[in-house]
């Protein structure tokens, strides 16, 4: 029994040390102001976008019932708009119907602003998720080996890649991209997401056409999402990568000068356990930053390349709305994007902070 008692009492330690029981309670503290935080912030751009809706010149009234519109039927759309009651009861109305998905029509497609994000941004998260992952796999190679060989021929070639991906407009490389690979050696399609002839019978289940083809068994229809695929992710991977390159070379070559990888020199450590098994560690919450910001960058910023691509995601639904005016359209595109910018940094933060708790322990 006693032996029983002991060896229960050591598992309860062993689990309590794992899952951090013992520390529920600052956990506990830390998840509620960070969730404190992530509401506040999400409150402030609701907040934003109300207010962007009472400052735009378009009246939201005309949009619904037209310019030609009589007197009484202008003042019975503004009465049920509620747009007759104080801002403070239409803040409160606006943000219950934020709340419940609510984000009204749009005029520009006739449907309602939710099953238009709906639709479209999948395929901006499609795309962008590739694009983050090729731009991250080679740009955080690329900057760990210019830092590892700085001066050298890599360390040059690095600082150039992250200069063109810098300097050329992301619009003008998406045309230059269309004009070599498709118009002129035909290696890749044209704009869309998809050919033609599966663009109309493909079933979509979730959105995503790399999945949904892959689900319906056609392989003609799969090759065809992965080649529409390739030249967009290329043009965001090649903006991405400018930028991961240049931070994560900073962060790795700052760490390379510190006492602890002298020490570990002097021990006889190789240059790539030192970078892999001393440097890595200290430098995982810059770079989870780095590479967090820049996915959030090809989310909200994918608006040029999906318009040249003829992309259909939020991007150029976004555009589509700026032209026509549509009003709720851009609202809810904006509240879209910057409530996904919102969670994505709050999230990475989160991971950070535990990374940092981590190598403490």
């Amino acid at each position: 029994m006693l032996n029983t008692a002991s060896e229960t009492s050591s598992t309860i330690r062993v689990a309590s040390r794992w899952f951090g029981f013992s520390r529920w309670r600052g956990a506990g503290t830390a998840v509620v102001r960070w969730l404190g935080s992530v509401a506040l912030t999400l409150f402030g751009l609701v907040l934003v976008t109300f207010a962007m809706t009472r400052l735009s010149p378009v009246d939201p009234v005309l949009q619904l019932v037209g310019d030609h519109a009589s007197a009484s039927t202008y003042a019975a759309a503004r009465l049920e708009l509620g747009l007759d009651r104080p801002l403070a009861v239409q803040f409160g109305r606006y943000l219950v119907r934020v709340g419940h998905g609510d984000l009204g029509q749009a005029s520009s497609t006739g449907q309602p602003v939710a099953a238009d994000i709906a639709r479209t941004f999948s395929a901006t998260l499609e795309l962008a998720t590739v694009a983050i992952v090729i731009g991250a796999a080679s740009g955080l190679a690329l900057g760990i080996i210019a830092a590892m060989r700085s001066g050298g021929i890599i360390d040059a070639a690095a600082r150039i890649v992250s200069l063109v991906g810098y300097s050329i407009p992301i619009f003008w490389l998406g045309l230059l991209f269309l004009l070599l690979f498709y118009a002129r050696l035909h290696w890749a399609p044209g704009p869309g997401r998809l050919d033609v002839l599966y663009q109309y019978t493909l079933r979509p289940v979730t959105g995503f056409a790399l999945i949904d083809t892959a689900l319906s068994g056609t392989a003609g229809a799969f090759r065809s999402a992965v080649a529409h695929l390739v030249l967009p992710a290329l043009v965001l991977a090649l903006y991405a990568l400018a930028g991961i390159t240049r931070l994560s070379r900073g962060a790795v070559l700052e760490q390379l000068g510190q006492e602890y990888v002298l020490t570990a020199r002097a021990k006889g450590a190789g240059p790539w356990r030192v970078v892999f098994v001393h440097v890595l560690p200290n430098v995982t919450g810059p770079l989870l930053t780095i590479v967090a910001l820049a996915y959030a960058s090809l989310l909200e910023g994918a608006v040029l390349t999906e318009t040249v691509f003829a992309w259909p995601g939020i991007g150029r639904y976004l555009t589509v709305a700026l032209f026509a005016g549509d009003t709720a359209a851009i609202l809810g595109a904006t509240l879209t994007i910057g409530s996904a910018f919102i969670l994505l940094n709050s999230l990475t933060d989160l991971a950070v902070a535990r990374t940092g708790r981590g190598r403490d322990r």
